[in-house]
Parts: structure tokens; sequence; C-alpha cells
């Protein structure tokens, strides 16, 4: 699941649809991946009131989020004035719209702006630290990370997290473990990491990562294998984590 294969999952330009519901993403740069997909299956939501999705992109996040949590409230927020426009869209077209909305906002701006507070914040960031910016190609703007440093990510979600809050990130395997370091300097601290791994043997391609305000005696760790040996040929374990989305 290399950053140019984790959208391999994804829809034709008009959409991606799920069991219970639909995704349009012509108008977004980031499409419905397995990143994005991984991340609103796998963390914890079962206590969080009000949920906050940074980066909602097409929303994907936020409707996951919003079906499994059948109570909380849930905001998106994006910086891209066409992807919020969409996600408002699909949001509006579930059958949680009365529970979900999208922002369009800098999640700088937010931070400063809003008196709103989470108990649970979810991102799937972006990730790229080096290279040449592409003048051409919107996916590589949005994932490289000076549209949201990974310190902003940290010190807005310092700001918006409640107390007994979660934060929630998926991330490259080195990328991930730089964000934990830098985390603890904004007295967030990672308890829960899986590690990733599209088949048996294959180096780990992606952390999931949960942090919390309060220091863990220990980070529950545990090990997630996307594929068997033939391609799409999902492993038992992703087919149990995903069940309630994919077709």
């Amino acid at each position: 699941m290399s950053s140019t294969s984790t959208d391999s999952l994804a829809a034709p330009v008009q959409g991606f649809q799920f069991q219970q519901f639909f995704i349009a993403q012509d108008r977004c740069a980031m499409k419905v991946g397995t990143d994005g997909v991984l991340l609103g299956a796998w963390v914890e939501t079962e206590a969080a009131q009000s949920i906050l999705d940074i980066g909602t992109g097409t929303g994907v996040i936020a409707v996951m989020l919003a079906q499994r949590n059948e109570h909380a409230l849930v905001h998106g927020v994006e910086i891209d004035a066409e992807a919020a426009a969409q996600a408002a869209e699909n949001i509006l077209a579930t059958l949680w719209a009365d529970r979900l909305e999208a922002r369009h906002y800098a999640i700088q701006d937010y931070a400063r702006d809003t008196e709103q507070r989470y108990d649970l914040i979810v991102s799937n960031p972006p990730f790229f630290t080096g290279g040449v910016l592409s003048q051409s190609e919107n996916k590589t703007g949005v994932r490289h990370t000076v549209k949201l440093p990974h310190g902003d990510l940290l010190r807005a979600t310092q700001t918006l997290l409640a107390p007994q809050g979660v934060f929630a990130v998926v991330l490259p395997l080195l990328e991930g473990l730089r964000f934990v370091e830098m985390a603890r300097s904004y007295r967030l601290y990672c308890e829960r990491m899986t590690e990733v791994r599209t088949k048996a043997g294959k180096p780990i391609s992606r952390l999931l990562l949960q942090f919390t305000r309060h220091i863990p005696d220990a980070v529950r760790k545990d090990e997630l294998i996307i594929q068997e040996e033939e391609t799409n040929n999902w492993t038992p374990a992703y087919r149990a984590l995903t069940s309630g989305f994919y077709l």
C-alpha cells in the first residue's frame, strides 16, 4: 500500500458505492482510498458524542463515523472549496445528514474561531515531506505537508480535543513514527498502534495511530494484513474490519 497504490480501490470519477451510502468524488483531488477507509473503520468511536474529521475531502471518513456511532455529531473541515462543497452534498444524501456537517475552513483558522471541543478527532493527513511540488497535480498538492504541516495539525488538535478525547491518524511508517515523537511535544501520546501490511511478509506500509492526552502504561499494538497472496483476495481480518462498508 504505497503512496500511489493506496488509492487502488478508488472508484471512477463518478463516485464510490458503499453498502449504505454513495460518495461522489469528481470534484475532489483525493478520491476514496484504502487509507481513509482503514481509518474510518479502525478508530474507536464508542465514547464519542462529538467527532471532527480534519481534511475531510469527499467526506467519506465523516460519513463512516456517523454510520458507526449513531449518536455522535460529526463535523468535517476542508480547506478546498470544491471538495468542501462536494462533501456537503455527499453528507446531505446519507441517512445521517441530521448529524453531519462539512465546513469550508482551514483547520488553523477553525481551531481559532470555534469554541467546540471534540471527543474524537481524526485525520488522513498529508504526508510527503520533501520532493518537488507539482504545479499541475492537485493530488500532490493535497498530500504535501505544505498544505497542512504536521505541527499545525497537532497544534489544532491540542486546542480542539476534549480533555478525555481521542485523536487518530493514518500515515506511512516513517512519517508515522516521526509523528508519534512530534505529538509528544504537544502533550499527545500514542496509546494504540496498528501496523498495516499489504501482504504477509511485506514491509509495514501504514501505521494507524491513536492518541490521548494521557501517557499510557503501554501502547496497544497489533498488526493488520490486507490481502492474501492473490491480489484483491482480502484477509479475514480486513474483511471483518470493513464488513459494514464495502459491498
